[in-house]
């Protein structure tokens, strides 16, 4: 195994060179359905392009899906490979050098569109606009996702969550964590409030990297086709399960589109669309969180791909991923529906459950969520005592961290998640929880407990001699708190309170 100080480095590396998930997502975000770019593709992901470009060809310059279009002339009506006068093997207009002025813009976002018709075997409905934002009046606002001011329930309620993840301590405000982790690494995205992609740039005449463009662009093909405003998942499990589809098709389409620069077509890149910070003040628990569509999400569409084709992946849309497991495993897809759970409220002594208006009163967070938790402890700053070893969440390819890849979330700790629900409770000004989690088998649910409990030694926590199963977590760490951990068969039951005398009063017994 290699130093965990040499692993750290590569994965800040690697991190320097991605934009981070862009949405506050999970739960109680409305409609949370604006995407970032996704991390720069480095090949085809082992497929050549697909797709026809229409009908045979006539004459018009419509291709086969074999045979590139010869005769460049505008077709007389629209047609997979051809958009706003541009065939997808037909130069464009533009050097590139000192970024791109609006014509040029334009020529490059219809070839591009054309390119991913032909890739994807879809076709765009309507040109996709592209505006210029600066990155200062990109952090200026307040949520570009839409979710606007939160309650001070659901700051209370995300607090909570966050911290019962190990990812953000109760002194820390955890919205503006996200916020901040975005400010700092989207290039791009994609409205569909607004029907356009945004480019985050301080130059009027943007530099507008191919990969970043292609993958927006995949995401304005969905809206069009699927309609990504409508039914958005209401937690946080549901909400990345959906993007491991959204998020990994565009990874996918644009890994394919890679594939063919160089060979059959020629692709102008124009750099990235604005500075990414990578590092520095990223919080990397969070990052490893949201960055998991982005990583498990493209060997998910491949599986479907390869089983059913493009008509395959185009019926995920009207049948959604239930969960991230079913995305960390895809043979689990249609056939493993997670539990559904409930929590019984039994609290007392003035502790009262918290519920934020428009959003459930319960979060459920899912394999991926439980992996990052484990996974944060190999690199957070408190101690050197990781939970888990740091080769089995990080994809190492050589001794080097998998740049488009970079983290594994099906964990032995983790494997085997059916399902969970997570309740918040407050008194005053003080936060406690009852989280309750399903396994597949009693044997799956003691691993976890097992790994649970290193998690929990791993934030100074210690077992409270004469309490079965209660712990509590030094004043010196970010999660000092007191903890109850049972299990029932297949079941996991974890509450939390401030202090051991208060966790009866959050949930009685058990």
């Amino acid at each position: 195994m290699r130093p965990l100080a040499a692993l750290l480095c590569v994965l800040f590396v690697v991190l320097a060179g991605c934009s981070a998930p862009f949405s506050l997502g999970g739960e109680g975000t409305p409609a949370a359905t604006d995407g970032p770019a996704g991390p720069a593709a480095n090949g085809s992901n082992g497929s050549s392009a697909g797709g026809s470009g229409g009908s045979s060809a006539d004459g018009t310059g419509t291709a086969t899906a074999d045979a590139p279009a010869t005769n460049l002339a505008d077709p007389p009506e629209d047609v997979l490979g051809w958009e706003g006068g541009y065939w997808y093997n037909e130069s464009v207009p533009v050097t590139g050098a000192d970024g791109l002025n609006e014509s040029e813009q334009s020529a490059l976002v219809n070839r591009t569109m054309a390119r991913i018709e032909r890739v994807r075997e879809l076709e765009f409905e309507s040109t996709v606009p592209v505006k210029v934002i600066s990155r200062e009046e990109f952090q200026g606002r307040p949520n570009a996702t839409g979710g606007g001011a939160r309650s001070a329930a659901f700051r209370t309620f995300d607090n909570a969550k966050f911290e019962g993840l190990f990812l953000i301590g109760e002194g820390n405000n955890s919205l503006a964590v996200q916020q901040s982790n975005r400010n700092q690494n989207v290039l791009g995205y994609y409205s569909p409030r607004n029907d356009s992609i945004v480019v985050v740039s301080d130059s009027a005449t943007p530099k507008l990297g191919r990969s970043t463009l292609a993958h927006e662009l995949v995401h304005a093909l969905q809206d069009q086709q699927f309609d990504l405003s409508r039914n958005a998942p209401p937690t946080r499990d549901g909400y990345n399960a959906r993007n491991g589809l959204v998020e990994g098709e565009a990874n996918y389409v644009q890994r394919r589109y890679e594939g063919n620069c160089g060979g059959q077509w020629r692709c102008l890149d124009v750099g990235a669309a604005g500075g990414s910070g990578g590092g520095g003040g990223l919080h990397l628990g969070v990052y490893a969180l949201e960055y998991f569509p982005y990583a498990d999400g493209p060997a998910f569409v491949d599986a479907v791909y390869e089983r059913a084709g493009w008509d395959g992946v185009n019926a995920l849309h009207e049948d959604v991923p239930e969960s991230t497991e079913q995305i960390i495993h895809p043979e689990k897809y249609g056939n493993d529906t997670p539990t559904n759970l409930t929590i019984r409220d039994s609290n007392s002594a003035g502790w009262e459950r918290v519920r934020p208006d428009g959003r459930p009163d319960y979060a459920t967070l899912g394999q991926s969520a439980l992996s990052a938790m484990f996974g944060y402890t190999i690199y957070d700053s408190y101690n050197q005592s990781p939970a888990i070893p740091p080769e089995s969440f990080l994809n190492l390819e050589g001794g080097n961290v998998n740049r488009t890849d970079p983290f594994e979330y099906g964990l032995d700790y983790t494997n085997g998640w059916d399902g969970d629900r997570m309740a918040v409770y407050q008194k005053d000004n003080r936060t406690g929880y009852v989280w309750k989690l399903a396994w597949d088998s009693p044997q799956e649910a003691r691993e976890f407990v097992r790994g649970y409990r290193q998690l929990l030694t791993h934030w100074g926590g210690e077992r409270v001699l004469g309490r079965q199963g209660v712990w509590e977590v030094e004043r010196s760490s970010p999660f000092a708190d007191a903890f109850r951990i049972s299990r029932q068969g297949d079941t996991v039951t974890i509450v939390n309170a401030p202090q051991t005398g208060d966790l009866d009063a959050v949930h009685a017994g058990g």
